[in-house]
């Protein structure tokens, strides 16, 4: 599970404490002085927003001490994680990237803050994200956030809102981070960032204890250098739980065949009218991986996906609505406390109407039927991740923020059926630019079959010979 002369995995970092080479307790002490570092350098990463030095250390000794006892808790257990601003982290501030939400320090933890700590992972802070999760940049330029920098160049964006959590895990703060995903906010800046993302069945991962900004198409995902680590975090992660109701009726999560050595007897479907709607660099990289993935005894299946407009626009005004809904109090009272960006978004969302949220809904129903249809012919659906690179921040974005309608809309083309009705989806950093920013591909799978997407996920690692150590990269082994 070594990525090529690339970033540190959750599976280096066991090996490095089951030696005895090193322990949790001198990771932990490797990762309080690149959090330090972080926040002084020109410009600071802002990647983790907030953090604790006794609390980060007190995790570590405990671990240390499991370590020494032969007795750890799972394969997490000494392992570095962030959670994104919006879980319920104790003792940190719920802000949700906000400065006006969470004035005070949290006493109860999110389920997978909770389940985290169980499995003896060490959490080092919670991770910058996009105020309210209301934008794909990351672009947060309020006091208590500042805008998170993209670990391949740092004049460009993270993506979000998951911002922090990709840009942590891709600059080595951490193998493993959670976010959570209503439009793409998981999948988009990991993609930005050459890490893995994934966003699990809609009620797969419990999202009790993070703000219900949209409760329909929301689903919560590990970001991780490697497949293999996000597979071990989903296997831990994926389970009902009681204070969740939507994902009280789901299948057992199972890794089955996730380790095949080949792919063969797997159909993949494109829609390459969709597939193409993306930048030259971005098409040639994602059609040379397809091309892999065939070499391994998969088959090409051409789908059409019927309606594509249709539900684009149908998720734009069920994610909206849900958030206009849940922040009408927010919007009446901190208004002048929010970005400029986030009023703008919530002000839109202000004119849809009751009959245009039906609309979207019967919307969804049918789109979940087409895609019953499609995959009772095929395993999975493959697109690119983006249709871009990760944009650029200029310096009014500093000062102002950032408000590109064109590009968030953009940002989300291939992520938004996935939110829309619910599947689960799998980004995995396939090359890069010629100005060196990572490019992914993405594959879709029907409900509860997460498996498949980890399966095909190794082997698309595969594809990529090299990983490029980013320009900010910070080594927990060293």
């Amino acid at each position: 599970d070594v990525v090529k002369g690339g970033l540190v995995t959750n599976s280096q970092l066991l090996l490095s404490c089951r030696s005895g080479k090193l322990t949790p307790s001198q990771v932990a002490k490797n990762i309080i002085a690149m959090l330090e570092d972080c926040d002084k350098s020109t410009p600071p990463l802002r990647a983790i927003v907030q953090w604790d030095q006794e609390q980060i250390m007190l995790m570590a000794e405990a671990s240390t001490t499991r370590y020494r006892n032969k007795c750890t808790l799972s394969c997490l257990d000494g392992i570095p994680v962030c959670l994104k601003e919006e879980f319920k982290v104790v003792p940190y501030h719920h802000r949700v990237g906000t400065v006006y939400l969470g004035t005070q320090p949290e006493t109860e933890d999110a389920t997978v803050a909770k389940k985290l700590r169980e499995a003896g992972a060490i959490i080092i802070g919670v991770s910058n994200m996009h105020e309210l999760g209301t934008g794909t940049t990351g672009c947060n330029p309020n006091r208590y956030h500042k805008i998170p920098r993209n670990p391949y160049n740092p004049n460009h964006f993270t993506g979000g809102s998951s911002s922090g959590s990709a840009a942590a895990v891709a600059a080595g703060l951490c193998p493993v981070a959670i976010g959570t995903d209503g439009g793409g906010s998981v999948r988009i800046p990991a993609s930005f960032c050459g890490v893995v993302g994934l966003k699990g069945t809609f009620g797969r991962i419990s999202c009790h204890g993070s703000l219900p900004l949209s409760y329909s198409t929301v689903s919560v995902g590990p970001i991780c250098t490697s497949v293999a680590d996000a597979a071990i975090v989903y296997s831990i992660l994926a389970e009902p739980d009681q204070l969740y109701p939507y994902g009280l009726k789901q299948p057992k999560a199972t890794l089955s065949d996730m380790c095949a050595p080949d792919l063969k007897g797997l159909k993949l479907g494109v829609d390459w009218t969709f597939f193409k709607a993306c930048d030259a660099e971005v098409l040639s990289a994602c059609e040379k991986a397809v091309k892999h993935l065939q070499s391994l005894g998969a088959s090409v299946v051409e789908v059409s996906l019927p309606e594509i407009e249709e539900a684009r626009v149908a998720h734009v005004i069920c994610i909206l609505s849900e958030m206009r809904d849940f922040l009408q109090p927010d919007f009446n009272k901190h208004f002048h406390e929010m970005n400029l960006e986030t009023r703008a978004s919530l002000a839109l969302a202000s004119q849809f109407t009751a009959l245009d949220y039906i609309k979207a809904n019967r919307q969804r129903t049918r789109s979940m039927r087409f895609l019953q249809e499609i995959f009772s012919t095929v395993n999975c659906i493959l697109t690119p991740a983006l249709p871009c690179t990760a944009p650029r921040i200029y310096e009014s974005d500093l000062l102002t923020g950032s408000s590109d309608m064109s590009f968030t809309v953009r940002s989300m083309r291939f992520m938004q059926l996935g939110n829309f009705t619910g599947i689960p989806g799998l980004v995995v950093p396939i090359g890069y630019s010629t100005a060196g920013l990572p490019i992914s591909l993405q594959v879709m799978a029907k409900w509860w079959d997460e498996a498949v997407l980890l399966r095909i996920g190794l082997k698309l690692e595969q594809f990529r010979d090299q990983t490029k150590k980013p320009s900010i990269y910070y080594d927990i082994l060293a």
